[in-house]
């Protein structure tokens, strides 16, 4: 991937990055379908081809975005060279916004399986991403005082932009669950998922949920997202763990029972084998970062 300028910021928690920019001037996508562990923003600035995600297939040209989920399946199809803008960030890095006041960003980009993950930037729109751009590849670069709330400021900015252009160009995005068993499967999963974690942890509530066995629940996630409904259920609980130590002090007890744990030492263990680390430490981790 030559030409490539890479600019990233590391979680100080486990020292994964927390926040990629690079830029790319040639057809560097490898041919084969692509899973990754974070969020993705692929700004296609010039160039065009054909992508696949999921059970959706769209042709792209000039000044095309697409917004990947954690683990959403996709493959670029491209016979000459594109030119354009990479943003990958965890889920840590901006869950503060993007499951609480910012949920709407993870349910009009990348929670809707019967629309494609794609924006068309207009002439309109260019200059205002190109700056958000600039700043966040400037910002990942300087250490300097607050430099995680400027850069999640401004990741949230670019992320209100594209929702809104998203919804003027498919208005329906936001009600329609149409097409295949699959799509509704999927669709319904996210939300229950969302409204329950706390409460329910095991695959076979959101089969009852959906009335379909956990054998068909679990086939449908394993061929879109090439993981068992437990790993998607235990992340979202990790998630909010993560956002209550950084943005709480409540007792890791009380965070516990929150989420369903009325056993702190088991909450603590399973809080490790997801994180890497231990409650407690995550938090001493972060806060030193924060501060």
């Amino acid at each position: 991937m030559s030409n490539q300028l890479n600019h990233l910021m590391h979680d100080h928690a486990n020292g994964n990055p927390a926040i990629n920019l690079f830029k790319f001037e040639e057809n560097f996508f490898s041919g084969e379908v692509q899973r990754n562990n974070y969020f993705s923003i692929i700004w296609i600035k010039e160039g065009f081809g054909k992508v696949k995600a999921g059970f959706l297939e769209v042709d792209f040209e000039d000044n095309s975005m697409f917004t990947f989920a954690p683990n959403q399946p996709y493959l670029f199809i491209t016979e000459n060279p594109i030119k354009g803008i990479v943003i990958n960030f965890q889920t840590e890095f901006i869950f503060a916004d993007l499951y609480g006041k910012g949920q709407r960003f993870k349910e009009l980009l990348y929670n809707n399986f019967n629309q494609p993950p794609f924006i068309k930037i207009n002439a309109h729109s260019i200059a205002a991403f190109d700056v958000l751009s600039d700043k966040i590849e400037k910002e990942i670069q300087d250490t300097s005082l607050a430099q995680h709330d400027l850069l999640v400021a401004y990741l949230r900015i670019f992320l209100i932009n594209a929702s809104r252009l998203k919804i003027e160009q498919q208005p329906q995005s936001t009600s329609d669950i149409n097409g295949k068993k699959e799509h509704y499967i999927l669709q319904k999963l996210n939300n229950f998922i969302e409204e329950h974690f706390k409460a329910k942890h095991s695959p076979s509530d959101y089969a009852a949920m959906l009335y379909v066995t956990p054998k068909t629940l679990g086939k449908v996630s394993k061929s879109y997202y090439n993981r068992t409904i437990s790993s998607i259920i235990n992340e979202r609980i990790i998630v909010e763990a993560k956002r209550e130590l950084y943005l709480t002090n409540k007792a890791i007890k009380e965070i516990a029972y929150e989420l369903g744990y009325e056993d702190e030492y088991y909450f603590s263990r399973f809080f490790k084998i997801n994180a890497k680390l231990s409650p407690q430490k995550y938090r001493e981790t972060v806060a030193v970062a924060r501060a």
